[in-house]
């Protein structure tokens, strides 16, 4: 089985790459459209701004295979702004639809604690999570975000808390994602991309 990562130029590839290596995965980073429709699992990165993870994916074709594969039952997982694509639509930018795979809207986090949230935090489960299987409910995470999901979503599997609670953790079905970088996670985070290999397997 092959990781394929959705390349839409996003400064956390090579990290992800790496990390996913030292799992002993096989991964491919790619931008075409034909690669994610063919893809046995997938795996969408994301840092900086919403508007530009959701103009790449536009501009260079990927949105409707994305789609397409999620909904066929690829196992997908998302990190960061890989997480919030998933939903209608954001408050980063308001005017650009979003995969509209689950509901709700990402929103921003409070303006009276420290933005972005950046750093190490901890997540409570909510209920059984298959990405948190044998990571200790104590795990440190770390973070880099300044808007989130905030409101209270079946398909979220565990929650953070900066200024307000905020889904960390998101599965439903084969889709997966988390809001902090399980890459610059450590052991933790490690456990979690195995978890992940492990289910899409």
């Amino acid at each position: 089985m092959r990781v394929t990562i959705v390349d839409y130029g996003a400064g956390n590839v090579p990290s992800v790459e790496r990390a996913l290596e030292r799992l002993g995965a096989e991964s491919q980073r790619t931008p075409s459209p034909d690669d994610i429709s063919k893809a046995e699992a997938l795996l969408l990165p994301g840092v900086g701004h919403y508007a530009a993870l959701v103009r790449a994916l536009d501009e260079q074709n990927m949105r409707a295979a994305l789609i397409g594969a999620i909904q066929r039952g690829v196992p997908f997982l998302g990190i960061c702004l890989g997480l919030q694509v998933l939903y209608q639509s954001s408050e980063e930018a308001p005017q650009l639809g979003g995969l509209d795979l689950l509901p709700g809207t990402v929103c921003a986090l409070p303006s009276n604690v420290k933005l972005p949230h950046m750093g190490w935090n901890q997540v409570a489960a909510r209920r059984s999570s298959r990405l948190l299987d044998g990571i200790e409910s104590s795990a440190y995470f770390y973070f880099a975000h300044s808007y989130a999901v905030r409101d209270s979503q079946e398909a979220s599997a565990a929650t953070c808390w900066h200024g307000a609670t905020f889904a960390a953790v998101v599965e439903k079905h084969n889709i997966f994602a988390v809001q902090f970088h399980p890459e610059k996670s450590g052991d933790a985070g490690a456990r979690l991309l195995q978890n992940f290999l492990k289910i899409a397997a």
